[in-house]
This record gives structure tokens, C-alpha cells and sequence, in this order.
């Protein structure tokens, strides 16, 4: 099996209480398992972290980087503002996919700018937990 990182940001872990009428009810974990279902019909091997830790979240990066596997990741609020975690993303020698649960661009203006999408092999947003469903499929496809 071939093994991806689907990797979350911050805020990530209080989905299915945050903001339902933007995130929807489906906790974090309600989406592990729909990732890991999901993958393991296309043959994929899951290891799906959150963190609300940038340092971690760069450090995973490094870890993915190293081992040549491809990433799956939901910065989050760190889309819009951290060029460390886009610096560390571009080390990636595997795929990366950027999803989001909302759609970035219909919402404030401040959401509009990725430091992610310019270094990704393309990016998801806008379905809800289904990104991630359709990032794994593409990523199928690669």
C-alpha cells in the first residue's frame, strides 16, 4: 500500500462544534474515518494527524519530505499567513494536495490569499469533508 499524510491545521479538532453552518457536524474524527474507508479502496495507506502547533505542522512537512510520501493537507488559518509551512510544503518531492472545507475565495477577503496553492499539485475546497474524498481520488490518479 502506498501511504499519504493527510494532514490538518488548527482550529481543525473543534470541527462538529465550530461554526456547523460553515464546517458542517462532522467532527475531525467523522472525517479520519471517511478518509481512511475512502483510501483503502484505492489501495492507500492513512496516517492522518491535527495540530494547532505550526512548529508541528512543519516538522510532520519535514518528516513527509524525507520519507518521499505524498500530503494531503488542510493548513487551515496557516494557508493565509505562514510562510514557513509553504516554505517546508515546498521540500515535498511526493504530491501535495491543498483541500478546504469551505470555499477560501467566498469568504472574507483576508482568506483570498494562499501561500500553499502555488507550491500544490492542486487544490479542493468548497465540499465539506468531500475534499478530502476528492483529494484522495485525484491523488489515485497522479
Amino acid at each position: 500500500m502506498r501511504k499519504v499524510m493527510i494532514l490538518n491545521g488548527p482550529n481543525l479538532d473543534q470541527l462538529g462544534t465550530r461554526e456547523p453552518e460553515l464546517y458542517g457536524t462532522l467532527t475531525l474524527a467523522g472525517i479520519e474515518t471517511l478518509c481512511k474507508e475512502t483510501a483503502a479502496t484505492l489501495g492507500f495507506d492513512v496516517d492522518f494527524r491535527q495540530t494547532n502547533d505550526e512548529a508541528t505542522l512543519i516538522g510532520w512537512l519535514h518528516e513527509a519530505a524525507k520519507s518521499d510520501v505524498a500530503v494531503i493537507m488542510n493548513p487551515a488559518a496557516f494557508t493565509h499567513y505562514s510562510v514557513a509551512i509553504r516554505d517546508a510544503a515546498a521540500m515535498l518531492t511526493a504530491p501535495l494536495i491543498e483541500v478546504h472545507l469551505s470555499n477560501p475565495i467566498a469568504r472574507e477577503e483576508f482568506r483570498h490569499t494562499s501561500l500553499i496553492s502555488g507550491i500544490s499539485k492542486g487544490t479542493i475546497s468548497g465540499f465539506g469533508a468531500q475534499s478530502y474524498v476528492l483529494a484522495l481520488n485525484a491523488l489515485a490518479k497522479l
